[in-house]
């Protein structure tokens, strides 16, 4: 029964795991039909050990491997052989969950300063001259 550490103190159990071996798709000559390399790993939010907080994180997020069911699904296929992928999708899966406890910066509004707004105006300007230089010629004799 081992454990790996998610981020500090808080630890993923094997039995919470749930890893499925499939054929890869794509090239990989004589033992693309026969050798089952692919991982399909699953891992269920609800009953895993993880604290409440990051349970809740981790169902707002908006992804594509998360089901209706609250499970997140890794599908990992770009090596050979099925210790890599294995290894692969568990680093994506804890990569994920981190991702989730990085605490994003409020943004703070700010007005454009007075010499920004001029700027901005007389360009607007500069460039209603130049569109009316286009237009037909006014010559009145």
């Amino acid at each position: 029964m081992a454990a790996f550490e998610v981020i500090p103190g808080v630890l993923i159990d094997d039995d919470e795991l749930v890893e499925r071996f499939v054929r890869s798709s794509g090239p990989g000559g004589q033992n693309v039909n026969k050798v089952s390399t692919a991982v399909e790993l699953r891992f269920a939010i609800a009953p895993s050990g993880l604290p409440e907080w990051l349970k809740t994180k981790l169902f707002a997020m908006r992804d594509r491997r998360l089901t209706q069911s609250g499970e997140i699904i890794i599908e990992a296929q770009r090596f050979r052989t099925l210790e890599r992928n294995r290894n692969d999708a568990r680093e994506r899966l804890v990569a994920l969950i981190r991702g989730q406890t990085i605490e994003k910066k409020k943004r703070i509004a700010t007005a454009p300063s007075r010499a920004a707004q001029r700027r901005r105006v007389d360009a607007k300007k500069a460039r209603a001259g130049v569109k009316k230089l286009r237009g037909r010629a006014n010559i009145e004799e």
